[in-house]
This record gives C-alpha cells, sequence and structure tokens, in this order.
C-alpha cells in the first residue's frame, strides 16, 4: 500500500502511556495536515494530536481509553497521491517539534530545579513566576487556583493556562503563604510573567526532587505517578475520590506528590475538585457561557465530555431565566417535550448542510442570551427627513474621498450620546453589582455569508461621522471576508443591528450578553405626519430598543428611545 500513511505519536515530552481520552476523526473523513485527530491527557496536561498529512482515513487505530506512546499508530491514511505517502517519512519529523512544545508541563514542573538555586530564608518575598512552557506565547490564564491567605507547597499548582491545542497547570516553584495573585482569568502569560507573590516558609523539601527532575526535565507526569499512588491512599477520602483527580486540575495533587501527605496535612491546602476536561471541551464550554466547576462527568474518571456540556446547557435552558443561571448539573428545570425526531426524507427529497462555525457559536450564545435574560422591546420611529437629506449632501460633497457616509455611522454617534445621558443603558449586569463603563465601544451586526458577526467600533465617542463611516466600512468587508480578529469582536457596551437595507418594520433584536441593551433599526418609509395644520410626507426611521428588564424599566427605555429619535430628527442636538 504505498499510498497509506501510517501517523503515529508524535514526540510527546517523553511521556509514557498517556491515555486517549477523545477520538475526533473516523474511518471515511477527510483530514488536513495539523488536523486533530484525537486527544490524550498525562497527569498534568491534556493535548490534542495533529496528523502529519492530510488525506482520507482508512482505519482509526486507537479508541478511548487506550494507552499510548511516542511512535503508536493513531490512524491509516490514503494518501491524495503517490507523491505525498512517499514524502511521510521525512514530514513525520515535524509533529514532533510542534507537539514537543505543546506539552508545556514538563519544563514547568522541572522550573524549580532552577527557581530553588535562589537563596531564601523563612518569610522572605518571592515572587513565582510562569517558567519555560515550551515556547508556548500568549496563553490564557483559564483557571486560578490559589487567593491571597493560601498557604502552598512547592510544586502546588497555581493556576491553569490553554494555548490552541492543550491545557497545563503552573505549578509553584517555593513553598509559602500567598500575599498578592497577579493574574486574573483571561490574561495572556508568557514565560517570566508573574503569576503570585508568597511569604516563603522554606523550600528545603522543594529542592530534593527538582535535583531528580533536571536530568528528566520532561517527565515530570512520569516520575509523579508513583509518588501519586500512596497520597490517594493514606489520603482519608473514600476511594471513589482517587479517580476524580485523575489528571484533572487539583490543587492538592501537587503538594501530595511531592510529599504525599505530610504536605497537604502540614499547609492546610484546601481540596478544590476543579473541572477535568480536555481543551476542546474546555473551548466548547466557553463558547456556549458554561461553568465546567458545576457540570458533572459521564467519561473515565469523571472526565466532562461534550456531550456532557450539551446536557447541562439543555436543563439550564429548561430551568428558565434567574436561577438558571446558578443551577448545578444536579438541578432541575421546566419538564419540556424532547425534540421532535422526524425522518423529512420520507416525505421528499431533502439535502443535509453543516450549520457554518459561525452560526453554531452564535446560534447558542444567542439562545443562552434570550432565556436567561428578561427581554422587553420599546418601538418608536424616529424623523430623519432632515438628517437624510444632510447624508446625501456630504455624500455628493465628498465623491472624490471615496468615503460614503451611511445612517450607521449617525446611528453610532446619536446612541453614543444617549448612552451619556442614561448610562444604566452602557452597563453590565455583574453578580449584584451593575458596572458602569465609562468608555463607549459600540458593536454592530455585520451581515455575512457564513452568518452574522459583531465588529465593535472602539471609542466612538472620539470620532467623527466620516471617520465612523470608514471604520465601520472596512470592519464589515473584514467581515465578509472572515478575516475578523477576536479583538475587533470584544469589548462592546451596546450593539446596533440594522435591516434597513433589507425591509421590516420592527422586530425584536437579541441582546449581546453582557450588555444590557441593543438598537434595532428597520427600513425608513415616508409616511403623513401631522404637522398641527395639516399632514406632510415625512421620512420615518423605525426603532426597535430591546433592554434587559433587571436592570432598565420601561420608563427608561422610553425615554432612551425618544432621546434617540430627538436626536436623529435635528442632528444639531448632538452639540449640546
Amino acid at each position: 500500500m504505498s499510498n497509506t500513511i501510517e501517523v503515529k505519536v508524535p514526540d510527546i515530552g517523553d511521556f509514557s502511556e498517556v491515555e486517549v481520552i477523545e477520538v475526533l476523526v473516523a474511518p471515511g473523513d477527510t483530514v488536513a495536515a495539523e488536523q486533530s485527530l484525537i486527544t490524550v491527557e498525562s497527569d498534568k496536561a491534556s493535548m490534542e494530536i495533529p496528523s502529519s498529512h492530510a488525506g482520507v482515513v482508512k482505519s482509526v487505530m486507537v479508541k478511548v481509553g487506550d494507552k499510548v506512546k511516542q511512535g503508536s499508530v493513531i490512524v491509516q491514511l490514503e494518501a491524495a497521491d503517490a507523491k505525498e505517502a512517499g514524502a511521510a517519512k521525512p514530514q513525520a519529523a515535524q509533529p514532533p517539534a510542534r507537539q514537543a512544545a505543546a506539552p508545556a508541563v514538563p519544563p514547568a514542573a522541572a522550573e524549580p530545579a532552577e527557581a530553588d538555586t535562589r537563596p531564601e530564608s523563612g518569610g522572605k518575598p518571592v515572587t513565582v513566576t510562569v517558567p519555560d512552557i515550551g515556547g508556548a506565547t500568549d496563553v490564557e490564564v483559564i483557571e486560578i487556583m490559589v487567593a491571597v491567605g493560601d498557604t502552598v507547597a512547592a510544586e502546588q499548582s497555581l493556576i491553569t493556562v490553554e494555548s490552541d491545542k492543550a491545557s497545563m497547570e503552573v505549578p509553584s516553584s517555593h513553598a509559602g503563604v500567598v500575599t498578592a495573585v497577579k493574574v486574573k482569568l483571561g490574561d495572556k502569560v508568557n514565560q517570566g510573567s508573574d503569576i503570585i507573590e508568597l511569604r516563603s516558609t522554606g523550600a528545603a523539601p522543594a529542592k530534593a526532587e527538582p535535583a531528580q527532575a533536571k536530568p528528566a526535565a520532561a517527565e515530570p507526569a512520569q516520575r509523579a505517578e508513583p509518588a501519586a499512588a500512596p497520597a490517594v491512599a493514606a489520603a482519608s477520602e473514600p476511594p471513589e475520590a482517587a479517580p476524580s483527580s485523575g489528571g484533572a486540575p487539583l490543587a492538592s495533587t501537587p503538594p501530595e506528590r511531592h510529599s504525599p501527605t505530610e504536605a497537604f496535612a502540614e499547609t492546610d491546602v484546601p481540596l478544590r475538585n476543579l473541572p477535568h476536561a480536555s481543551p476542546s471541551v474546555r473551548k466548547f464550554a466557553r463558547e456556549l457561557g458554561v461553568n465546567l466547576a458545576s457540570v458533572r462527568g459521564s467519561g473515565a474518571k469523571n472526565r466532562i465530555t461534550q456531550d456532557d456540556v450539551r446536557q447541562f446547557v439543555k436543563q439550564a435552558l429548561a430551568a428558565g431565566p434567574g436561577p438558571a443561571a446558578t443551577m448545578t448539573a444536579e438541578g432541575g428545570g421546566l419538564n419540556v417535550l424532547a425534540w421532535p425526531k422526524v425522518d423529512f426524507a420520507k416525505f421528499g427529497e431533502v439535502e443535509a448542510k453543516p450549520l457554518s462555525r459561525i452560526k453554531k457559536i452564535s446560534g447558542a450564545n444567542l439562545h443562552r442570551n434570550w432565556v436567561m435574560i428578561p427581554h422587553v422591546t420599546n418601538n418608536d420611529q424616529a424623523d430623519i427627513t432632515e438628517l437624510e437629506a444632510l447624508r446625501q449632501a456630504l455624500n455628493k460633497e465628498n465623491e472624490k474621498s471615496g468615503i460614503k457616509v451611511t445612517m450607521l455611522a449617525f446611528l453610532i454617534k446619536a446612541v453614543v450620546a444617549a448612552l451619556k445621558k442614561y448610562p444604566e443603558f452602557n452597563a453590565s449586569l455583574d453578580g449584584d453589582n451593575l458596572v458602569y463603563k465609562h468608555y463607549y465601544h459600540i458593536g454592530f451586526a455585520a451581515d455575512t455569508p457564513n452568518g452574522l458577526v459583531v465588529p465593535v467600533i472602539r471609542d466612538a465617542d472620539k470620532k467623527g461621522i466620516f471617520e465612523l463611516a470608514k471604520e465601520t466600512a472596512e470592519l464589515a468587508k473584514l467581515a465578509r471576508d472572515g478575516k475578523l480578529s477576536p479583538s475587533q469582536m470584544q469589548g462592546g457596551c451596546f450593539s446596533i443591528s440594522s435591516l434597513g437595507g433589507i425591509g421590516g418594520t420592527d422586530f425584536t433584536p437579541i441582546i449581546n450578553a453582557p450588555e444590557v441593551a441593543i438598537l434595532g433599526v428597520s427600513r425608513s418609509t415616508h409616511a403623513p405626519v401631522w404637522n398641527g395644520k395639516k399632514f406632510v410626507p415625512r421620512l420615518m426611521l423605525p426603532l426597535s430598543l430591546s433592554y434587559d428588564h433587571r436592570v432598565i424599566d420601561g420608563a427608561a427605555a422610553a425615554r432612551f428611545n425618544a432621546y434617540l429619535g430627538a436626536l436623529l430628527a435635528d442632528f444639531r442636538r448632538i452639540a449640546l
């Protein structure tokens, strides 16, 4: 089979017998080079293994629960042509280099060997930084496992970080009492970034193990396993607690491995049952806004799967707004009928097409927002007769500039003025607190071939009409081309969804959480308006303002919409 390629597990930091926790492809699938095939997990990191070649999967050689190591065959591929198959051997060396960086845990675990060479005495302040993480940069902090006042042991995990391929825990290089936490969830960190400050209680116990770690810096998980077993056996918890820790980020696990039961007893570190899930499941949960700490895992060692996340979301949506937002996996909900299963093909010809990635993500977010937020919509109309005349005059005067002023630019400017007058619309709920923002970043819905996305105009209050028109046009083009970066869709305070170029009289736009309001704009039409003496034709623009009734009451929404209409009717009011 000259055109058959065996894709093998590359160099994964000398780990042995890592467990397959997800199989991401099936026979018949077409895969691209660098596409993830399986997810494996050691005791400190889960990572996805990519394909070294493109082709069609002939057979999958592993299953969930299998133990694999470097050189284990994952899949057999039918290469696109014999030339690609012939290139299998030299190319097989490339993924190992890539994956050597993915399980960034080995260097992290070995870091104490170097860190502990610094002289210190009891009570000395120490800053713990991110060690070598295999060349990965700007990895995101997805969990913080300690707080100010906690006592930590050397090798105890402090934070969990995640790249696009692996999540990993970063341990402490010293023992002591935490005096400051220097990172927060969502931060991007690199090698050398400060994690915590602590008051050292002495690092003598921590120095013994790193001495062994230095010649085998890439084997922390392998060395840890023998010590972990007595730790679990000696713990006062029932035996069932052992599987629940597995490879999960338990704050107590590293100190137990370092000094099985004594370290835990002496430092009194709290046992924190943090969620046990692979990087792809964590990403899936974040896209749906699910807190994995509330999800019960059904996989091996209580691992959380994508099906567990889906089931949790179904329960939360069925439970309705309010309490559902903090509902745990054990909670109940409304008794709703199951989604109907229908064989559509028996009624006629059908064609199934997968949803685009944008629609899958935005659909889940919209569903959550609709169910969790008590929406109310206020409908009003704005007389834009003079504003439309001004817009046309500006475009005629600036034909040569290439910038076309749209009604959206005027809407953004008017919305900013309204947000300044009614600041509760420029806020977000954070638990029992209402966070008022002193910046004005305005999002606008952009229609693309793959679905709606919401680019954000930053600091709209500092920009003029022409600058707003130019930036909205540029962002809309990037959206249509699929080139918007995540940063260009973040930080919005208020959103505008305009259907003016398509049609409709009014609609109920869905609030883009964590915002508390959104403006829907429909197509303007000429209508007879009574001016006190007679009916005259005026160009009227429908405004549909949806608002979060937990934050905004009906009277405030009516005032906001009326004020916005007044600004659009006489744009000179913007200067007041």
